[in-house]
């Protein structure tokens, strides 16, 4: 059975409908290639869509959501209202509080927490849809996770309408600029789409991620030979040291 993916996401919904349309695309596609899908618990915005989507074609889920957000209410959306104050909603709709036979939910007590319940869970890999800033912060930590050797997972980039071509700009800025190792650019992979970007609201991305993810061969990079799975002990002495 392939793997279960870990999709990062907006719990907002954006100004333009493809970035719907992905999710919805990308819940399907998970659900009829057999991939659970392992991602944040929201269940507002690009997250909700993403769920439902795996949901209603038979996939299964499993969301991951710190205790602070469930006790408040969900994940709510992080862009402004119509009076100016962020989206936040203080209760579930009946739909969403359903319980649903293919749905587990895991509550953890921290954002560290829910981010390696979620890099633990996911064997399959990543996938980042368009999302703010939490989105970035959990694609470019997991890719980090790679670069070190902690994984050897596919992340993927869904980059609709070119949400993400700064993000790319920046990479090679860094392998141009010396940060960043230039056989490392491959540590990410970038679905990007049709080159007209008025196809992308009916583009089936969740087909072309599929195929990345079918495709997928770890590249050989090792890290920087660091031990991962070494631990410390009252002999060792103390990592602060050797600084």
């Amino acid at each position: 059975m392939p793997g279960a993916i870990c999709v990062y996401c907006a719990s907002s919904m954006g100004t333009n409908p493809a970035y719907e349309q992905s999710a919805k695309s990308l819940g399907a596609a998970l659900a009829k290639s057999s991939r659970p899908l392992i991602y944040g618990g929201g269940k507002m915005g690009i997250m909700g869509v993403v769920s439902q989507a795996v949901l209603d074609n038979g996939g299964h889920v499993t969301g991951v959501s710190p205790y602070a957000m469930v006790a408040r209410g969900g994940e709510g959306s992080k862009t402004n209202t119509a009076n100016g104050t962020a989206g936040f909603e203080d209760k579930i709709s009946s739909r969403e509080a359903a319980p649903h036979p293919n749905r587990v939910s895991i509550v953890v007590g921290s954002m560290h927490e829910r981010k390696t319940e979620l890099a633990k869970l996911a064997d399959g890999g990543f996938v980042a849809l368009p999302g703010g800033y939490g989105t970035f912060e959990e694609l470019l930590e997991v890719t980090t996770w790679s670069q070190l050797a902690i994984h050897v997972k596919p992340i993927i980039i869904v980059n609709v309408l070119n949400y993400y071509g700064s993000l790319r700009e920046q990479i090679i800025k860094g392998i141009e600029a010396g940060f960043i190792k230039e056989e490392n650019l491959n540590l990410v992979t970038f679905v990007d789409g049709p080159e007209n970007l008025e196809e992308h609201a009916t583009f089936d991305w969740g087909v072309a991620v599929m195929k990345v993810l079918d495709e997928y061969r770890p590249s050989g990079w090792k890290g920087f030979g660091f031990d991962w799975t070494a631990k410390p002990n009252k002999e060792t002495a103390s990592p602060l040291s050797a600084i």
